[in-house]
């Protein structure tokens, strides 16, 4: 396991993590996105009763497609984020249909864009699934550094009695560190899905 000691800087650690990410074999890869079905599977993260959100996976994250295939044959309403305009970072999670509707953003990933899909922010939300650099087992994640995951969820801190979505990170299990650092403002995750098991509360749950 990393510790976050060893690396000065947010920018530091998140060198090492890329590194660290982008060094896992392509079988594993594959394998990876597999075991996330079975976790989820296993923990009654998915429902055809809730709004899940997920993301494309890109820049050699761990592969949630096969997450997002089996929650949409189990009837779940599924949704993907869309970058916002320049300037501004809350992002928008869109239904994803039967339609073909698919664009690439400005950063080359691709985004449903259909115009009569229903849109909805971060916090309507039942399920999320964040993707990440690194996390630590206080459900603490260091992201790619844009602030669009961390601004659509800041507004998570004025609902604390209100229904929020339960965060769920993805990585591999070597994207774990000691401890990462974290402000004030910043919104834990409610755990970590590995290919390994879940991570999250201090708790460990392997298979």
């Amino acid at each position: 396991m990393l510790k976050s000691s060893d690396f000065p800087g947010k920018a530091a650690l998140r060198r090492a993590l890329r590194s660290r990410r982008a060094a896992v074999p392509l079988a594993e890869r594959r394998a990876a996105g597999l075991s996330l079905v079975r976790h989820a599977l296993r923990l009654r993260l998915l429902s055809s009763k809730r709004r899940i959100g997920f993301y494309i996976p890109a820049r050699r994250e761990i592969d949630v497609l096969p997450l997002l295939h089996q929650a949409a044959r189990m009837g779940v309403d599924c949704y993907l984020p869309i970058v916002p305009r320049r300037g501004q970072r809350k992002l928008w999670f869109i239904r994803l249909g039967n339609r073909p509707a698919w664009v690439l953003n400005r950063y080359g990933i691709p985004e449903y864009q259909h115009v009569t899909a229903r849109k909805i922010r971060a916090y309507q939300l039942d399920v999320l699934f964040v993707p990440l650099l690194g996390f630590d087992e206080q459900g603490w994640r260091i992201g790619m550094g844009g602030g669009y995951y961390d601004a659509s969820l800041a507004s998570l801190h004025q609902r604390r009695n209100c229904r929020r979505p339960h965060l769920v990170g993805a990585a591999f299990s070597t994207q774990q560190v000691d401890r990462i650092p974290h402000d004030p403002w910043d919104i834990p995750l409610s755990g970590v899905l590995t290919e390994l098991g879940y991570v999250g509360a201090g708790k460990t749950q392997y298979l």
